[in-house]
């Protein structure tokens, strides 16, 4: 085909179909599915250069694939970066983002409120080598001017956080943490690309678990490092090429179906997202609710300038504690009872008990994760229904 639009000036939902697609020379209309160990070469020379770096050519799947490259392209274009790089699972595009950088001696500063695996890599594994760090509550300013005080090489956050949907200034946290000469990365899975832009925040590295809504429908892992070309490149493709951190393509190949349906699935659980929020806030036994896109959301404002809708996660706790938080999620027949997110199903968790149970309990109740507490991750089922099955989780309140 000829005469192709220039896919910037096309609109999200069009360039998640047609952005960086490569075609073989078969034409087909599905991306071409790359399953393959190894490549070969004309000859020996062409094999040499490919190591050198003198020869464009695919070394090895774990190095990179065509695959991968395709899907690589089309997450470049919708976060508006230079460059991507996938890993296996989203706790490796966060892992690989921070031991990329980071040697003995450095430090890093994080939010407080991190999903319970991101937690413990700032709180036990990177100390291990030799790595100092510090926590700061997310919404604290005055923390984060001390804590970014000092020289730091990585700053860590997630905005809505895990699983309270904390929403915290990123434009401001970089602004202090390029002073103190931090790369700072940021886990927009909450968000989504689609509704939340860290790189035009100011932030260096985004990082996602493509699991999470680019999937979206519960069968393959996946993650993402998104950033400048000079940093993929130098800092973190070394790292994820010798440590072996490589999506398999079959798993670049299913995400590459589903993000053509991302712009529709998001939306759709949205709206879903934001007529639960309002039922439970005015159901009985449900003491507090939190979902950015409503007035009564602490950090309401801050959402608003950096977020374009509310996405589709719902906090909300419980009275009556672990039991109580219990019963309401056994009595539900449509929602299921999962530790993932960001799926076309919807799905509840207790995060007290499963996805932040390692954290102490003081901890938790620094971050408001309650024993009521339950994450919600909306999907695409009507609303009505939705609601109708939360009716049966407030009914088992009252009964109790």
């Amino acid at each position: 085909m000829t005469d192709q639009p220039d896919p910037k000036s096309l609109r999200p939902a069009t360039r998640l179909i047609n952005a960086g697609l490569e075609r073989t020379p078969y034409g087909e209309t599905s991306e071409a599915l790359f399953l393959t160990s190894g490549f070969v070469y004309d000859n020996a020379e062409q094999a040499e250069g490919t190591f050198t770096g003198d020869v464009s050519h695919y070394q090895y799947s774990r190095f990179g694939n065509p695959t991968v490259s395709n899907l690589e392209r089309r997450l470049c274009d919708l976060e508006g970066a230079e460059a991507c790089a996938l890993t296996a699972t989203g706790m490796g595009a966060v892992s690989s983002a921070l031991l990329a950088q980071v040697r003995a001696g450095d430090r890093v500063v994080a939010s407080r409120a991190l999903f319970g695996s991101c937690h413990w890599i700032v709180a036990e594994l990177l100390p291990r080598y030799g790595v100092e760090t510090v926590f700061v509550d997310g919404g604290d300013l005055a923390a984060w001017k001390e804590a970014l005080s000092r020289p730091t090489r990585a700053v860590l956050l997630e905005s809505p956080s895990n699983p309270m949907l904390d929403v915290l200034d990123i434009r401001m946290i970089c602004d202090l943490a390029h002073k103190a000469g931090a790369t700072v990365v940021v886990d927009n899975v909450f968000a989504t690309p689609l509704y939340q832009k860290p790189l035009e925040l100011g932030a260096d590295v985004v990082v996602y678990s493509c699991t999470k809504h680019i999937d979206g429908q519960g069968r393959v892992l996946g993650g993402a490092v998104l950033s400048s070309s000079k940093w993929v490149d130098e800092v973190l493709r070394p790292f994820i090429r010798n440590t072996g951190n490589s999506i398999s393509p079959f798993n670049a190949w299913v995400m590459l179906k589903s993000i053509e349906t991302l712009a529709l699935r998001v939306d759709a659980m949205t709206r879903n997202a934001a007529k639960v929020a309002d039922f439970l806030a005015e159901a009985p036994g449900i003491r507090r609710v939190f979902y950015p896109g409503r007035k009564d959301h602490p950090q309401y404002e801050l959402a608003r300038k950096q977020m374009s809708a509310g996405s589709t996660l719902v906090a909300f706790e419980v009275e009556g504690g672990k039991d109580a938080a219990f019963a309401f999620m056994n009595a539900l027949r449509v929602i299921s009872i999962s530790n993932n997110l960001g799926d076309a199903r919807s799905l509840v968790t207790h995060p007290a008990t499963t996805t932040h149970m390692k954290l102490a309990p003081e901890e938790r109740a620094r971050l408001g994760i309650t024993d009521g507490a339950i994450r919600f991750s909306v999907g695409l089922e009507d609303a009505d229904d939705l609601i109708d099955d939360l009716k049966r989780g407030v009914a088992a309140l009252a009964n109790r």
